[in-house]
């Protein structure tokens, strides 16, 4: 029998539209574990993932889940949700006060919602419009479908709001729909009614679908509450995603879900085309589905100390920035994100590399999400115990007194 030598087989490229996906998240962390080889102790301030540090998932959502595989709940579940978990979606839109829902449906985390929901939008060179620092996820699915990418700024003086009269004047004849991620990631923002009116206005006048990320929609931490953007419009298609990783503390579950509302005639041929791609890949997990209903409609304790922990965490984060020469912050009002803008000569990428190397500390650099020429900015997850952002801010604020007297 012959064989080919492994010289001459030629080498099977990736496909060219990755060229421009980047994941600036989890890219870095492969550079942090080549440190920790050295044997340093790595302070991570980088993933957004409660269950690594000090919150734990509530008892009665393990349990829901042990049952339902006790129960032989194990196989494949219908594509759009066991009827339970639709039920008790429905039952948070109406607590939403979003009146007009039209679908609902369960997915592999908001990560797949995002997947679904733009590939049966988008026709060839349709964007939407995103923003800009944005979550790194929705580039990535653009450049996948080959969709122009077309952000918008966050305006970093109004406290990160975004900017409107640039997000209306990036609208053209392609756009199809505008990203709305509020709370907000990376910055922490909390949008205004106002900001999330006139979105909702040009949405209405321009026939655009509204996605608004609310991931962290039960995240917040200050007098100002969260205003589902789906409840200041009726008639406008908005797809509102949510789900269990962040609020209810288990990402590594992958539960997401979307309610599609607005004016049915408007809507239905667009939820259609999701819905049809949703049963090609069959179904989300079953088992995880169980937990949708009991975290909704179940105890909501945890998210008491949740706040707390959050509240006092950002507040230590703010502290550190507002008395650190070359660093200065817009103060976060949700989810867990801190990104303080820095005063420096190098670029952030090499700023957050030097940092990891000398000081131990991961952060995310801003050009991983986007940010206007000529800033500067790390993403901070404030999510670690007092103890160790202490230690991570004293060995950050060291390494800018070394750096850029």
């Amino acid at each position: 029998m012959s064989t080919i030598s492994e010289s001459t087989l030629a080498a099977i490229p990736a496909a060219a539209r990755l060229d421009s996906v980047r994941y600036a998240i989890r890219d870095l962390a492969v550079l942090a574990d080549e440190v920790a080889k050295s044997g340093a102790k790595i302070l991570p301030l980088n993933i957004g993932d409660p269950l690594k540090f000090d919150f734990q998932t509530p008892p009665h959502l393990v349990e829901a889940v042990h049952k339902a595989m006790r129960d032989g709940r194990n196989g494949y579940a219908p594509s759009l949700g066991i009827d339970e978990a639709i039920e008790a979606i429905h039952g948070e839109a109406e607590r939403k006060g979003i009146g007009n829902a039209q679908g609902v449906f369960v997915t592999s985390g908001v990560s797949e919602c995002v997947d679904v929901c733009l590939a049966a939008l988008l026709n060839k060179n349709e964007t939407v419009l995103t923003p800009s620092p944005e979550y790194p996820l929705y580039s990535a699915v653009l450049a996948k479908l080959e969709a122009p990418i077309e952000p918008y700024d966050l305006d970093e003086d109004n406290g990160w709001q975004p900017n409107i009269d640039e997000l209306a004047a990036k609208i053209t004849p392609r756009t199809r729909g505008i990203v709305v991620i509020n709370p907000n990631n990376p910055t922490g923002a909390l949008y205004s009614r106002d900001t999330l009116l006139q979105i909702v206005e040009l949405a209405r006048r321009h026939r655009l679908v509204i996605f608004a990320d609310e991931i962290y929609d039960k995240l917040t931490f200050t007098a100002r509450p969260h205003i589902p953007l789906a409840s200041l419009a009726s008639d406008v298609p908005i797809i509102t995603f949510g789900g269990l990783s962040k609020s209810y503390l288990v990402p590594g579950w992958r539960i997401g879900w979307a309610i599609a509302s607005g004016e049915p005639a408007c809507i239905k041929p667009y939820l259609e085309g999701i819905y049809k791609l949703l049963r090609s890949r069959l179904c989300a997990s079953q088992p995880m589905q169980w937990a949708i209903k009991p975290a909704l409609e179940g105890p909501q304790d945890h998210l008491k100390e949740v706040h707390e922990k959050l509240r006092r965490r950002g507040q230590l984060t703010i502290d550190w920035c507002n008395r650190t020469p070359r660093v200065s912050c817009v103060a976060p009002e949700g989810a867990f994100y801190a990104y303080p803008k820095l005063d420096i000569p190098d670029d952030d990428l090499s700023f957050v590399k030097q940092v990891l190397a000398e000081k131990h500390t991961l952060l995310v650099h801003g050009s991983g999400f986007g940010q206007k020429p000529g800033t500067k900015h790390v993403r901070i997850v404030f999510l670690p115990d007092e103890a160790t952002l202490t230690k991570a801010y004293t060995g950050m604020a060291e390494f800018m007194a070394e750096h850029y007297q």
